[in-house]
C-alpha cells in the first residue's frame, strides 16, 4: 500500500452528516492513496510485493518463466509495464512477460490466464501482479469517486504441480456497458486535447474533466447485484460447489452496501465473507488478494482453505473463481 492515508472524514465536499451517511453506506472510512506526481506507480507497489514474496519463497529468480501484470494504470503507453517489472525483479530474459489491461475483475481474469498457461506444464513458476493507482483518475471535486478509490499493488506466485487441485472459473464480458465506468479521453479513440483538462459541471455539484473516471453509480450497482450472484451460481452448478464446503467468499470490495446485498442473495453467513473496505476503499483488481493478506493471512498460513473469489466492474466484466490453498506463504502487508 502507499503509506499515505487519506481520511474521508476530512473531505470538504460533504457536510459532517453527509460524510457519516456516506461512510456507513459504502463502508469506506479511509484509503491509502499515492501522491499523483508519478513518484509511486502501480508497478512500484507490485514490485515491492513481488520482491518480498520471492525472497520468502526462496525462489531462484532465474527459474521464474512468466510474469503477468494486470492494471489499468500502467507506467507508460508503451512499453508494457510487465517488461519493466521483469528487469526490476532481475528475472531471466527467458521470462515471458505481458500486461492485461483490466480493472475490477482483473485478479480473476489474470488468475485464469496464468493458470491456463501453467497447466500445459511447459512453464513451472509464474508471478501474477495485480495493482492500480486509480485514485489518480478520481476528480477531487467528484464525491461519487474521490471518497471511494484507493491504491494497492499485489503479487501471487504460482507453480506447476501435478498433484494440485483444480481451479474453476466462470468469466463474462459485456462491452455494451463500457460507458458505465470510463475515462473518456487520453486514449487513441479520444486523444488528449485542449478540452480534456476543462473542468465540467455535472449533477449534484460534481465536477470533473474528461481525464477523470466517470461512473454511473445506479447502473453499476444494478449490474454488480446481478452479475456477481450469476457468476457464482454458474460456478456452483458447473463444478458442484456447495456453500458448506467453502471456507470464505472473497468479494471485490466495490462498496459495503452492494457487497452485503450480494452476500445475502447468495445466503452466505457473515463469518464467511470478510471485508477490509473500511481501511482501504475500492482498490479495483487488487481487492481480492489484498483481502487475503489483510483478513485471512493467519488461516492461509496455517490451514488448508477452499475459497471463492468474485470480481466485477469496468468493462463491463465479471467472473468467479474457486481455488484451494494449503498452508501457503503470505508475507505481511507492506507500505511504500
Amino acid at each position: 500500500m502507499p503509506e499515505r492515508v487519506v481520511e474521508n472524514s476530512t473531505c470538504p465536499l460533504l457536510t459532517s452528516v453527509e460524510l457519516e451517511k456516506y461512510m456507513q453506506t459504502t463502508g469506506v472510512r479511509r484509503r491509502h492513496c499515492a501522491v499523483p506526481d508519478g513518484s509511486i506507480c502501480s508497478s512500484d507497489l507490485c514490485f515491492k510485493s513481488a520482491n518480498r514474496l520471492i525472497e520468502e519463497l526462496k525462489w531462484n529468480r532465474e527459474e521464474i518463466e512468466l510474469l503477468v501484470f494486470v492494471s489499468q494504470t500502467q507506467d507508460y503507453k508503451l512499453p508494457a509495464t510487465s517488461c519493466l517489472l521483469q528487469e526490476r525483479l532481475q528475472l531471466s530474459t527467458n521470462c515471458m512477460a505481458f500486461d492485461i489491461s483490466y480493472g475490477c475483475a482483473g485478479f480473476v481474469y489474470g488468475l485464469s490466464v496464468l493458470s491456463s498457461i501453467l497447466s500445459t506444464g511447459n512453464i513451472k513458476k509464474a508471478l501474477l501482479l495485480v495493482g492500480n493507482t486509480q485514485s489518480f483518475y478520481a476528480s477531487p471535486e467528484d464525491k461519487s469517486m474521490s471518497l471511494l478509490l484507493g491504491d494497492a499493488g499485489t503479487a501471487m506466485a504460482l507453480s506447476y504441480d501435478l498433484k494440485a487441485s483444480e481451479i474453476y472459473f466462470s468469466l463474462h464480458t459485456d462491452g455494451r456497458g463500457k460507458d458505465m465506468l470510463i475515462v473518456p479521453d487520453g486514449g487513441c479513440r479520444n486523444p488528449y486535447n485542449i478540452q480534456s483538462t476543462v473542468m465540467e459541471e455535472f449533477e449534484d455539484g460534481i465536477r470533473r474533466t474528461r481525464l477523470h473516471e466517470k461512473m454511473d453509480g445506479l447502473e453499476v450497482f444494478s449490474f454488480g447485484l446481478k452479475a456477481a450472484p450469476t457468476a457464482y451460481k454458474e460456478l456452483e452448478a458447473a463444478y458442484n460447489i456447495m456453500e458448506k464446503e467453502i471456507d470464505y467468499l472473497c468479494l471485490h470490495q466495490a462498496n459495503k452496501f452492494l457487497c452485503e446485498k450480494i452476500r445475502k442473495k447468495l445466503q452466505y453467513p457473515e463469518k464467511k465473507v470478510p471485508y477490509n473496505i473500511e481501511e482501504f476503499g475500492n482498490t479495483s483488481g487488487a481487492t481480492i488478494p489484498l483481502l487475503l493478506v489483510t483478513k485471512l493471512r493467519e488461516q492461509l498460513q496455517s490451514q488448508s482453505l477452499n475459497l471463492v473469489g468474485i470480481g466485477f466492474g469496468v468493462g463491463l466484466s465479471w467472473g468467479a473463481v474457486n481455488f484451494h490453498t494449503d498452508k501457503i506463504i503470505v508475507p505481511e502487508l507492506l507500505t511504500l
